[in-house]
């Protein structure tokens, strides 16, 4: 029957069988304070969705434990009210947990979509390209060799994901740097911290290797308030300078000559979002190891559920906190008695994405 019906009339008629749609944006402009900008409502809707999905996790998590309690009471104990012995349990022993798990996944999920921004590749993210196992490896040899001097595990990981990056860039530069030659360059480089992390933990004592082990799968168990001040810290400076990057970003996408036409100084841009990924990943692996796959998924699920070009960074925090918490979850229930490492459940989560990415680069011939 749309055969027979004019071109505008078809559409309409299909419009009318689809329902409305969100506008794909819409300009606003203030006159006081003067800002302007573009309002993208479904990234709005998307954005409120995966808060509201995310608290619903995080009191759930709370509500479990030796001691179960009850999402409506979690909830008046968040807010100062409810049993005082349950307040107790709550603020003293699970929120903490649960706080740097939304955090990390936050960390993570902002610097997947900047490190796959920056380089035009959804395959680029902190796992692949050395950064994680960067951190990995200071951590590990200041646990086995005894070369903390008094360092905190925040330290150590910041100090080996920033000289792993650092090593990254300049041996990805020739005349400039590229998110293909970043790529290239960090998968070998995550292979030779993978092999140096193998080797001290082979060196390592039984106790050594064993208290590595436990924090290179990623793991949540035991958090406590120590892990979760530096890290918002982090996130309050670090997050901040992620979204005013965002749209330099975008410009990147055109290539390096028109975003140069443009105005945008591309290495400058590069290297401050380098430095900014790799902050938030550094952090984040520091408070709960280096959590599998949340920096390679979370972006590329959060893209596509705002349908837009590029993953939107705070979306993406969003998603992999959304995605720590149901994992952390799921690793505390699916083996009763049992606590898993959370970076277990990511990882089986996450291979089949990574699989799918590849599957989906290669029918397109992009190669990743």
């Amino acid at each position: 029957m749309t055969g027979l019906l004019s071109p505008r009339t078809a559409r309409t008629a299909r419009g009318a069988r689809t329902g409305p749609r969100l506008p794909a944006r819409t300009a606003f402009r203030l006159t006081r304070p003067p800002v302007s900008g573009v309002l993208r409502p479904r990234l709005v809707v998307v954005g409120t969705g995966l808060v509201l999905a995310g608290f619903l996790v995080f009191c759930l998590g709370i509500s479990v434990g030796e001691v179960p309690i009850g999402v409506t009471e979690v909830m008046r104990s968040l807010v100062g009210a409810g049993d005082p012995a349950t307040g107790l349990i709550v603020h003293e022993l699970r929120l903490p947990r649960a706080l740097t798990g939304l955090l990390v996944g936050i960390a993570f999920g902002v610097s997947g979509a900047l490190f796959q921004t920056m380089t035009l590749n959804p395959l680029a993210s902190p796992d692949m390209i050395g950064i994680t196992q960067g951190a990995g490896a200071a951590v590990v040899a200041g646990v086995v060799l005894g070369w903390d001097a008094g360092l905190s595990t925040q330290s150590l990981g910041l100090l080996g994901a920033l000289a792993t990056a650092l090593l990254v860039y300049a041996l990805a530069w020739k005349r400039g740097t590229t998110g293909y030659r970043i790529v290239l360059v960090g998968i070998g480089v995550s292979w030779v911290c993978t092999s140096l992390t193998d080797y001290l933990m082979a060196y390592g004592g039984q106790f050594e290797a064993q208290a590595s082990l436990g924090w290179l799968v990623g793991n949540l168990n035991g958090r406590d308030w120590g892990a979760v001040g530096p890290l918002a810290t982090a996130l309050a400076v670090l997050v901040p300078v992620a979204l005013l990057l965002g749209r330099r970003l975008r410009t990147l996408q055109l290539g390096d000559d028109v975003a140069k036409g443009l105005g945008t100084p591309v290495q400058p841009v590069r290297l401050a979002t380098l430095l900014t990924g790799v902050g938030l990943i550094a952090f984040g692996t520091a408070a709960a190891g280096p959590v599998a796959f949340v920096a390679l998924a979370a972006p590329q699920v959060a893209q596509r559920l705002a349908r837009t070009a590029w993953p939107p960074p705070l979306t993406s925090g969003l998603t992999g906190a959304v995605t720590v918490l149901s994992a952390d979850l799921l690793a505390r229930e699916v083996v009763p008695g049992t606590e898993l490492p959370v970076g277990l459940v990511t990882g089986v989560l996450g291979a089949p994405v990574l699989l799918w990415l590849l599957v989906r680069a290669n029918r397109v011939g992009s190669g990743g």
